[in-house]
C-alpha cells in the first residue's frame, strides 16, 4: 500500500493533516494523487484490457515475448488501438505474462591444449561393418527447472545406431564418460578390440587411460564430432 492510499484510506477517521506528517508527505501531493484518482483508474481499466488482448495472442504462440505480441496487438489495427512494446512488456510483467526466453548454449566441448592428440581412427567414417567395432559418444546437457543443468553421455553403435550405453550426471568430469563405456561394456559383454571414437575436448582427455581396461582403441576426431555438443 501506498503512503496516499494509507491516508486516503484513514482520511474519514483521521485528519489528512497529521495522517500526512505521520506518513511524511506533502497535502499537496496528496491532493495531487488525489485529484489524478480518475486517470489512474481508467489506465488500469486499460491496462486490464490489454492484458487480455495479450493473453489471446499469448494462448496461440505461448513463445512469443513483448515486441512479438506488440507487432500482432497493432497488425490492421486502427491508430488509436495501436500500443507501444514498452507498454506491452509492462503489463506482461505484471500479469505474470511470458514467452519463452532461449537458454544461453551451454558448451560441452572444450578443447584441451595441453593433452595429448591421437588420430581420428574413423576417418570420419561413422559407419561400421558388422556390430562392436566402432563406437561414438556424445554427452547431451539437459536444462532442469532450477536453472541447472544435468548431462547425458552415451555410446552409440556406429552400426545399428543403437544406444548401448550411457550416464548422467550434473558435471562433465571424465568419471561421466568413464560410467557411459562401462554401462556400454556390460550391455555388450565385452568392448575388446572396438575402436571408441571421441574429440579433443576436456572430456575426450581422458581417452587412452580410461578406454585401455576396456579393451577400446582410442580415436580422437576435430572436435565436431564425437563427445561435443549435439547440435554440431
Amino acid at each position: 500500500m501506498s503512503r496516499f492510499q494509507f491516508v486516503a484510506d484513514n482520511s474519514a477517521t483521521f485528519e489528512v493533516k497529521r495522517l500526512c506528517e505521520l506518513v511524511e508527505i506533502e497535502r499537496s501531493s496528496y491532493y495531487a494523487w488525489l485529484k489524478a484518482a480518475p486517470a489512474r483508474e481508467a489506465r488500469a481499466a486499460d491496462d486490464a484490457a490489454l492484458a487480455e488482448r495479450i493473453r489471446a495472442v499469448h494462448a496461440e504462440d505461448n513463445t512469443q515475448g513483448a515486441p512479438r505480441i506488440t507487432a500482432e496487438l497493432n497488425d490492421s489495427a486502427p491508430a488509436g488501438e495501436r500500443v507501444n512494446h514498452k507498454r506491452v512488456a509492462r503489463v506482461m510483467r505484471l500479469q505474470g505474462i511470458r514467452g519463452y526466453v532461449k537458454k544461453r548454449r551451454v558448451r560441452t566441448t572444450i578443447p584441451e591444449p595441453s593433452g595429448q592428440k591421437y588420430p581420428d581412427l574413423l576417418k570420419r567414417d561413422f559407419t561400421a561393418p558388422a556390430p562392436g567395432l566402432r563406437y561414438v559418444g556424445d554427452i547431451t546437457y539437459l536444462p532442469i527447472a532450477d536453472g541447472t543443468n544435468l548431462y547425458l553421455a552415451t555410446v552409440i553403435d556406429c552400426y545399428s545406431r543403437r544406444l548401448v550405453g550411457w550416464a548422467i550426471a550434473d558435471h562433465m568430469r571424465t568419471e561421466l564418460v568413464e560410467d557411459a563405456l562401462k554401462a556400454a561394456a556390460a550391455t555388450r559383454g565385452t568392448l575388446k578390440g572396438s575402436v571408441f571414437h571421441s574429440d579433443h575436448g576436456s572430456v575426450g582427455g581422458f581417452n587412452r587411460s580410461s578406454q585401455h581396461p576396456l579393451g577400446i582403441t582410442g580415436g580422437m576426431g576435430d572436435g565436431k564430432q564425437g563427445l561435443g555438443e549435439e547440435d554440431q
